[in-house]
């Protein structure tokens, strides 16, 4: 039998290269998914190769899809964003660096656009379950000798050491864990209900070890607040009445247990009473009581300027010009940012505009999500996810709780698509592959 010839082989090389364009940006995609627990350095250096092998794609049907309310909504926010800048009183620096936090959402089109089409999604699912894991396990170790901690060899300066964060704070840390848990439930019944009890435990054995951490090592109190919820909107969903209130029943009875048998639990409760006394009594700065001080701030700023608010970048030069004498009233006289509440935030600088634009953006991304499926499940836990946490923080603008957003809608929408105009894909990763094998 006679190899190739010459004529042929550049033929598959090219083949083999124009077949590769449609899953190197999922590739990336991943590697984004991979690095977002741990870096924002090497997030933001993945993306500029996605970038460039996103750009050599069929893109005809693009601008098109950019018309659909999910992509249009992120953009009319960004836009907004950046016109805001125009009347806002900020030094420039302070507008384009507010810009910034919002420049995100474009991404969520692209994604949208790029998994509606190519059946990768779960690249990226697995891509960011397993690097929590990775932290989740860190993190004990963290916990028994808290100089493990890569924290104190990435900051500058001299850090103060908290035991079980590995990287970055809590606050990312347990939302992180709690999306995890909560989006392996999903699969843990679709296991059962398939009769294959071997995945089915390791899964469950994954999501305790996410709860174990956030209950006995370290969790935030926005965490134990916004898990109930998503709990619950699963049990509603997902299973039958009696079942549903069976489960919410338990759910209680541990809960109980678990604050019992927890100190780490029971502190992290005790400080919403502690810091409410704190602030409101002394007058000092607390977590809970300057959050109170700032929305308090806030809605005086958004009364002054309700239709398109003071301009991007504005909330410093706001929180500078109303602050008190620190020396006198500290809680008073904070200076911030970030009025942490997600609305607020917007309502000052864009007003009545912007609050309208946000919760159809909000609204617009539950919808996409309603259907049956694991990318519907994780988008909407997501999405549920982003609004709840976003009344105590802007986790929509944030870092790493955005990040997860951006990729959450934008890879889970556009798989949740295409499952409605084709075929469903498996919900196990090993019969996708042997299913994108067969479609090479």
């Amino acid at each position: 039998m006679t190899g190739p010839t010459n004529e042929q082989k550049p033929a598959s090389w090219l083949a083999a290269i124009w077949a590769a364009r449609y899953r190197t940006p999922a590739r990336f995609v991943a590697l984004i998914a991979l690095l977002l627990p741990w870096t924002t350095t090497g997030l933001i250096f993945a993306l500029i190769p996605w970038l460039i092998a996103f750009a050599f794609v069929d893109l005809r049907a693009f601008p098109r899809s950019l018309l659909r309310p999910i992509c249009l909504l992120p953009i009319a926010l960004v836009a907004l964003a950046a016109v805001g800048m125009c009347w806002s009183d900020a030094p420039w620096p302070e507008r384009i660096h507010a810009l910034g936090p919002a420049a995100k959402l474009l991404v969520i089109p692209l994604l949208i656009y790029q998994f509606e089409r190519w059946p990768y999604g779960h690249w990226v699912f697995c891509a960011f379950l397993a690097s929590c894991a990775a932290l989740m396990l860190y993190s004990f170790a963290v916990a028994i000798d808290p100089a493990l901690s890569l924290k104190l060899y990435l900051s500058r300066g001299p850090y103060k050491v908290e035991s079980g964060i590995a990287v970055r704070n809590y606050i990312d840390q347990s939302q992180e864990f709690a999306l995890c848990a909560l989006a392996l439930v999903y699969p843990v019944m679709s296991l059962l209900r398939q009769g294959r009890p071997v995945g089915a435990v390791l899964l469950v054995a994954l999501a305790i070890g996410f709860l174990v951490n956030m209950m006995f090592v370290v969790v935030s109190r926005t965490a134990l607040v916004t898990l109930p919820v998503l709990m619950v909107v699963f049990a509603l969903l997902h299973l039958r009445l009696r079942a549903a209130l069976l489960s919410v029943a338990v759910a209680g009875l541990l809960a109980g247990l678990l604050l019992a048998v927890s100190p780490h639990l029971r502190t992290t409760v005790a400080k919403f009473q502690a810091d409410y006394a704190t602030s409101v009594q002394d007058s000092q700065v607390s977590g809970m009581g300057s959050r109170l001080e700032y929305w308090r701030k806030s809605l005086g700023f958004i009364a002054d300027a309700p239709l398109l608010g003071h301009g991007t970048g504005a909330i410093r030069g706001l929180f500078a010009g109303a602050a008190a004498d620190a020396e006198i009233d500290p809680l008073r006289g904070e200076i911030v940012s970030n009025p942490h509440n997600q609305t607020l935030s917007v309502a000052v600088q864009w007003g009545v505009v912007g609050v309208l634009i946000l919760y159809a953006l909000w609204f617009a991304h539950l919808s996409l999500f309603r259907g049956e499926g694991l990318a519907s499940w994780i988008g909407l836990l997501v999405v549920l996810q982003n609004m709840l946490t976003s009344l105590f923080n802007t986790h929509l603008f944030d870092f790493t709780p955005g990040w997860i957003y951006v990729l959450g809608v934008g890879v889970a929408g556009g798989m949740a698509l295409a499952g409605r105009k084709t075929p469903a894909w498996p919900t196990d990763p090993a019969d996708c592959f042997r299913k994108m094998k067969l479609l090479q």
